[in-house]
């Protein structure tokens, strides 16, 4: 089945512009374009790989980290780059946590010097 841009973009969830952009950085190409016209369509092969860029943005891959992935068709390093992106994200927290505990302790030794 074959789905004009706009159709594309309400199934996967991405706007029509980023459609435009993946294409443009060929992260994710129409499968055809009309010469005619020059309509761009995407298949079913391409909401997968859609599909799979959505939850990459999701996970905070950058465009490059996507295009990675993106060029090594047979995914075999996806697994890898999830779980280095997971200690990040873990890491980021600790420091946001950490961050917290700071901004408590000068709230709360500010709040000594007023007493």
């Amino acid at each position: 089945m074959m789905y004009k841009t706009s159709e594309f973009a309400e199934l996967t969830g991405l706007s029509k512009e980023t459609l435009r952009y993946y294409a443009e950085v060929k992260l994710l190409e129409p499968a055809f374009i009309n010469p005619n016209n020059n309509y761009r369509y995407y298949d079913d092969g391409s909401y997968f790989l859609a599909i799979l860029l959505v939850k990459l943005r999701r996970f905070g891959f950058t465009i490059q980290e996507m295009i990675s992935v993106m060029e090594d068709e047979s995914f075999a390093h996806l697994e890898d780059l999830l779980i280095q992106k997971r200690k990040k994200i873990q890491m980021q927290i600790e420091d946001l946590r950490l961050q917290t505990l700071e901004i408590d302790e000068f709230l709360a030794s500010g709040k000594e010097e007023n007493e």
